[in-house]
This record gives structure tokens, sequence and C-alpha cells, in this order.
């Protein structure tokens, strides 16, 4: 196991930050809207009331969060999905346009249902997630993957199984790295993309269920699907990864945390970015991990993401 102190060349993010070196990013899968409410406490158990102390309806989701992500870290950034031609749809079209995503390929489908999330996050800054996934069509025949051609690299997570795998195909075949966030799915789900994947990066319960168990052995277990980095992020204890034969680990920047809402999903849209613009594996990791403390240290799924040149900033001044 070898843990990253020297973290590599980051000099690919600062020409990011001046325009120097053009980097865009395809992230496909869930968006969601989500309705949230802010509690002393979560809740206990069986039936029961409390009060919340604060309510918003933000847009959410895996890949439609790590796609603004991307986008306010100052990379270009197209999101493609599925909504329905409903007023959640357009509600989300409209955030993801405001927040400079390229929503081309984000299809509101006339007789489809768009996701809706409920959650609930308590003075810990810990949530609680309630989602409908929406309805619509699973083909994915309509998506125009001439487009992937100018993508520097793309992300998918596992909403979306069909469109996920078109898109990695295509991406494969042009050589253009392929990361998947590796949230909770079926074990068939991650058998079919795992073997198109270059970085697949889980979260702890995700590897726990497909896996057996989230220990660092497990990482290793996978590289069985041919994937360059299987990694697992660990929140304020890190990452791990398995990648060249060898286990590594990043230590989590420490923050004072007040919210974790959508902390993995801009983890994976920071790392999709960097591994788009060239960076080695530590090195992406890093300004990964250090792009999410960021997020936690403000309220809200896409709040407090920070630009590249004030990442750049605060992983100089912390150890």
């Amino acid at each position: 196991m070898s843990a990253s102190a020297d973290i590599g060349d980051l000099s690919a993010l600062a020409d990011i930050a001046s325009g120097a070196k053009p980097v865009h990013v395809i992230c496909l899968g869930l968006s969601a809207l989500d309705q949230v409410w802010r509690v002393d406490r979560p809740f206990a158990g069986g039936s029961e009331k409390i009060k919340a102390i604060e309510y918003g309806t933000l847009g959410g989701g895996m890949a439609a969060n790590a796609s603004v992500a991307v986008a306010k870290l100052g990379a270009s950034v197209a999101f493609w999905g599925r909504a329905g031609n409903d007023a959640a749809g357009h509600e989300m079209k409209s955030a993801f346009t405001a927040e400079g995503v390229d929503v081309e390929h984000f299809l509101l489908f006339p007789d489809g249902r768009s996701s809706v999330s409920g959650v609930i996050v308590d003075s810990s800054g810990e949530r609680q997630i309630v989602n409908f996934r929406g309805l619509f069509p699973e083909a994915a025949d309509w998506l125009a993957l001439e487009a992937v051609a100018r993508a520097s690299s793309v992300l998918a997570d596992p909403r979306w199984v069909e469109g996920a795998a078109t898109l990695f195909r295509e991406a494969r075949a042009r050589r253009i790295p392929t990361v998947l966030d590796g949230d909770m799915a079926d074990a068939e789900v991650f058998e079919r993309l795992l073997p198109l994947t270059d970085h697949a990066i889980f979260s702890e319960p995700a590897l726990t269920s497909f896996a057996g168990s989230a220990n660092d052995e497990s990482l290793a277990a996978l590289a069985r699907f041919g994937c360059r980095v299987i990694a697992v992020t660990r929140g304020e204890v890190g990452v791990s990864w398995y990648e060249n034969g060898e286990l590594h680990r990043q230590a989590a920047y420490a923050v004072d945390v007040v919210d974790t809402t959508g902390a993995g999903d801009v983890f994976h849209g920071a790392y999709a970015l960097a591994i788009g613009a060239g960076l080695e594996v530590r090195a992406a990791m890093a300004f990964s991990a250090a792009t999410a403390a960021m997020k936690c240290r403000h309220a809200g799924g896409r709040n407090g993401i920070p630009d590249i040149n004030e990442c750049l900033v605060f992983m100089r001044t912390k150890p």
C-alpha cells in the first residue's frame, strides 16, 4: 500500500483555468430534482414528525451533479440524460443551462416522468435520501455519438445502463477515457459496464454490495474486469485505489463539514475533468478529494463547488 504524499504535476489544471488547455467532458446518467429539508436531527424510526429548519428545491443526480462540478471548475461539459416533459424536467434543464452545462442531449420525453428525490440533511451534515428514479425509455439509439469525438473524457453513473454502455463503447473505440460512478446498482449492471470502464470509482456501500466487502483487497479482486483503476471513496477517511497491481491511498482534506450531499458526485466530476486533462491518477485523486472537501463546507449538493484556481490554492495551503 502506498500513500500519495507527492500529488504530482497539476499544471494542466492551471492551463484549463487560463484557457490554454481546452477540456470537454460528457456526463451521462441520472438527473433528479432534489427537495431538501434541513433538520436538527434525523428520523429515529417509526412514525414520527420532525421540524424542518430550512427547505429548498435543487437539481440533483449523480452524473448531473458531476456535470455541474465540471462546469464550475471551469471546463466545457455536456450532460446526456433523460427526464419527463414535466415541470421537474424543465426546472432541471433550466438549472443546467444556468450553470453553463450543454443540454442538447438531455431529452424530455413527452410520456416520461422525471426523477425526484427527497433529501433530509441533519446538523452534522449527514443525509437521508428517498428517490423516485423516473419513467422513460431505456433505448439509447437517439444519442448523437459523433459528439463523443470532441470529448476529453466521459463519465457515467449506473442509472441508465443502455446509455452508459453505448457511450463507453463509443469512447473506447476513440480511445477516450471512461469513468464510472460506482453507486449502488445490481451486480449485472457492473458486470456489463466494468469491462468498458477505464476508471471505476465506487462508494463503500456499492463496493460492499457488489464485491462482498469494501476493504482494499476487494479492489484488487475486481481487477479481473480489466479497468485501469478501481477505487473506493471513504468519506472523511479518503480514497483507496488499485492501479498497476498496487494499492494506493489518498487521505481526505480536513474541513468543517456543513453538508456531504453531492460530495461523491463532485469527486467524480473533478476526477473525470482531471483525467481528461491528462493528469496522472495520484494527482487526479488529490484534486478530486480537495474539490469534494471544499464543497462539503457549504449547504446543498452544488453549492460551494470551487473553480480550479480556488482548488489549487486550497491544496497548497492544506497538508
